[in-house]
């Protein structure tokens, strides 16, 4: 009960604020470009036997750095708001569990980011009905990015945990991401035992099975386990309020 009151106070303040409709139409037009630009290589190479599934690939990778952009402001306010307004406070005199507050924010922002995905599936509709694809390969290639976007979140939620600023939790959560993202760029400055151990915690290159049509155990156990590190994590950040004498 605790985690759909929570859900439905931060769906009710997310479309409540100005930034919700900006980050849903910054996030479609953009993506809508990404679909221009790979259709219109598409078309341009296509007497070249280019396959449409593979401009899809192409697609999804550049959705990723759409999400990575969108996600920090959407993550940003649901602790460090509480905390800067001082209602994080008034929350912990209800009957709520500390996990019921995480479940609650977090599944409102994988809510907006589930939204977010669903109106861009216009893009493989309207390629349905003109190009033959396999509608199999693109509903793997959006799983993929869903899992991709709520480990964003993850590590978003985590980060406005630990602050009480809005731009620091931002900013922060971006830097986070961009680590990630730069994990395994630099092939040259690492050995091969360090580059292995690197291409295993590397959160962006997780992608590629899945913008292949393809679904690797692997990868779901990665993303698995990392959700469950950062949601712990942001659960130890709650309940250090316990260590200072906080009730």
């Amino acid at each position: 009960m605790g985690v759909y009151y929570i859900l439905q106070r931060e769906l009710r303040s997310y479309f409540q604020s100005f930034i919700a409709y900006v980050l849903i139409a910054v996030f479609l037009l953009l993506a809508g470009y990404f679909f221009y630009t790979d259709l219109v290589m598409y078309v341009a190479f296509s007497y070249q036997k280019v396959s449409f599934n593979k401009i899809w690939a192409y697609y999804f990778n550049d959705i990723r750095y759409v999400l990575m952009v969108a996600i920090p402001p959407l993550t940003m306010r649901l602790f460090a708001e509480e905390k800067k307004l001082g209602t994080i406070e008034l929350l912990w005199t209800y009957p709520l569990r500390d996990w019921e507050l995480l479940t609650g924010k977090y599944l409102a922002a994988l809510f907006f980011l589930s939204l977010m995905l669903l109106l861009t599936l216009l893009y493989p509709a309207i390629t349905y009905f003109l190009y033959h694809i396999d509608i199999t390969s693109v509903f793997v290639g959006y799983f993929g990015i869903f899992l991709l976007g709520s480990s964003f979140i993850a590590c978003g939620v985590l980060i406005s945990s630990l602050t009480e600023n809005q731009i620091v939790a931002a900013i922060g959560t971006f830097g986070l991401l961009l680590m990630f993202w730069f994990l395994t760029w630099n092939e040259a400055a690492a050995n091969e035992k360090l580059m292995k151990i690197l291409l295993n915690i590397s959160l962006f290159d997780r992608l590629y099975t899945f913008t292949k049509g393809a679904i690797d155990l692997k990868d779901l156990v990665f993303f698995f386990n990392f959700h469950v590190f950062f949601i712990f994590l942001t659960w130890l950040s709650l309940t250090t309020r316990k260590w200072r004498g906080i009730k």
